[in-house]
């Protein structure tokens, strides 16, 4: 009876100990699409930890959610990483324009989290975006753009806020407009396919039919006064508005032009450019460590 009842404590500290242990969960949906899925990191805590919500790059067009969350982990940040529809698959389902299922898609999986706070032992309110280019672009969205939630909504999730605590971005796109581009950089010549066209000459052509969408989905378009603490990390040339970059559509110009904007209303922003350091954050995970454990 003794080692039956040892056998059963024993077991007991075991089961005990592996529902202690921190959760990582592969591929959890948060839509009905193959691609509205993401992988969630959980931070070992006693008390609610802040997040950081990773959104990949490829120009809407590929890429996916791997990457290596250790360094936030140990710092007591939880990390959720998403894929998201890319726009060919906004043209299969007949989304208009097609970069609305992308950005949709991440603006969805921010509130699925948030809905899961509770359970992931999560802190709602310290959420931070990042990624690279297109998931740059995708974190910039998020972060200007009005509250997308639904309070009355019969979808709990839906009730959900999309505002963020901050975002630290790399390579981003801050504007889809080709006028605004083009002033900026002669040679820019990104981002048509977000609005199902077949060239960035027919963005211009077709710019006024547009107009609409490229307010919509333009990060910059959405810069108010009560927008988050921005970072933006910039490799390349020396930004210099009105050059012709060799990587136009990853360069600092944006950065600069952003910057420009956010500090009009007084929003928190910090720019490393190869020409500008920062003496606290050589890198966006930096940034993201300080800031939302602050």
């Amino acid at each position: 009876m003794k080692r039956i009842a040892l056998s059963i404590a024993l077991l007991f500290v075991v089961q005990q100990s592996v529902a202690d242990e921190p959760k990582q969960l592969p591929d959890v949906a948060y839509g009905s699409h193959p691609r509205q899925v993401l992988d969630f990191y959980q931070a070992k805590s006693d008390k609610p930890t802040p997040v950081v919500f990773y959104i990949h790059g490829g120009g809407w067009r590929g890429g996916d959610k791997k990457t290596n969350p250790q360094a936030f982990l140990d710092k007591g940040i939880s990390v959720v990483a998403i894929n998201y529809r890319y726009v060919q698959n906004g043209v299969e389902d007949k989304v208009e324009p097609p970069v609305k299922a992308p950005l949709g898609d991440a603006a969805r999986a921010l509130q699925f989290v948030r809905s899961k706070a509770a359970e992931w032992n999560l802190d709602k309110t310290r959420i931070g975006a990042t990624g690279g280019s297109a998931g740059a672009c995708s974190s910039l969205w998020l972060a200007f753009h009005d509250d997308l939630a639904d309070p009355p909504s019969d979808d709990p999730v839906a009730r959900e806020s999309t505002r963020l605590y901050c975002a630290a971005v790399n390579g981003a796109q801050v504007s889809l407009d080709p006028k605004e581009l083009r002033e900026w950089m002669p040679n820019y010549g990104y981002g048509a396919h977000a609005f199902g066209l077949p060239s960035f000459q027919s963005l211009i052509d077709n710019r006024e039919d547009v107009l609409k969408w490229i307010k919509e989905y333009s990060p910059i378009e959405h810069v108010s006064k009560d927008d988050p603490p921005i970072a933006m990390f910039y490799g390349g040339e020396v930004p210099v508005v009105g050059a012709s970059p060799k990587d136009p559509t990853h360069s600092g110009i944006m950065g600069v032009k952003l910057e420009e904007r956010l500090k009009a209303v007084d929003v928190d922003v910090v720019l490393v450019h190869p020409e500008r350091t920062h003496p606290m954050y050589k890198n966006s995970t930096e940034y993201l460590i300080d800031r939302l454990l602050k």
